[in-house]
């Protein structure tokens, strides 16, 4: 798939895409456009919308609408490194297994099979809660357990083109791994990978937003958007719709990513007409 593609890109993709770009701008620009600094006091605890602070203000005092912004980059760009680690990890080791096969293939599958017979979310509480709930340990333990569902994917996408004939003829030739792997195996699935990688981002973005919203997430004073939902949950007992604004945000990014996956899949599937 090429860039030109995208002119035959349905509105449903288009709009995935245009959400998807204002949220990178968003993130890469934020201490440009956010009012006030992320943990600056400006105000008053809870002041109501209003013209100076938009969205009002947190318990601190803090203006919301500009920790908005700050949560963009700090949500969206650590569950992008996230998401990155684990298809390293994970992709790897599938190429690796599925390329290799025989005793590496086994010790490295039921290595995944013990890891995925924990429920995800219930591992990482029990991991954070033993090495902390830190930026980094977050980011790790969050990796380690996402990349086991990327290395199934990879490993039974890419066992069936080393079944291929001309797999198996780059290997009579003497070919290393780092060459089929590079040259014979990863071009053939690399739509799968990347309809993956962007699922398996709003997962992890999700789950950062549920470990932040139990409190083993980001962690204060950092501005992250499932912190932001628990915080302001309280306003609701007062038809305050402030917390609906974080929660917006994650649902709006999460449902972007979606359909522009779903119009990838469709795309390289061959199951769209291009003329």
């Amino acid at each position: 798939m090429q860039f030109r593609d995208l002119k035959t890109a349905p509105p449903t993709a288009w709009f995935g895409i245009i959400v998807v770009s204002f949220y990178i701008l968003v993130a890469v620009f934020a201490p440009l456009l956010a009012p006030y600094g992320e943990t600056e006091i400006i105000g008053n605890s809870f002041e109501p919308w209003n013209a100076e602070f938009l969205f009002g203000t947190d318990n601190l005092g803090r203006d919301i609408l500009s920790r908005l912004i700050f949560g963009a980059r700090n949500t969206v760009g650590v569950a992008f490194t996230i998401t990155i680690l684990a298809f390293v990890l994970g992709g790897g080791m599938g190429l690796i297994a599925a390329t290799v096969g025989g005793v590496t293939e086994q010790l490295f599958s039921r290595f995944v099979d013990l890891l995925m017979s924990i429920p995800a979310l219930l591992f990482a509480l029990l991991l954070l809660t033993i090495f902390g709930s830190g930026l980094v340990s977050m980011i790790l333990v969050i990796a380690v357990l996402d990349s086991t569902r990327v290395y199934r994917l990879t490993r039974s996408v890419a066992m069936n083109v080393v079944a291929m004939e001309y797999v198996e003829a780059a290997k009579l030739r003497g070919e290393g791994l780092i060459w089929l792997v590079r040259r014979e195996i990863l071009p053939a699935i690399k739509a799968p990978l990347i309809a993956e990688f962007g699922l398996r981002f709003c997962f992890v973005f999700l789950t950062i937003s549920a470990l932040s919203f139990l409190g083993l997430g980001i962690q204060p004073p950092t501005a992250d958007w499932g912190s932001m939902v628990r915080d302001y949950a309280s306003l609701i007992a007062f038809n305050d719709i402030t917390p609906l604004l974080p929660a917006g945000a994650i649902a709006l990014l999460t449902v972007s990513v979606n359909l522009i996956v779903d119009w990838f899949l469709h795309k390289t599937s061959g199951l769209i007409d291009d003329k």
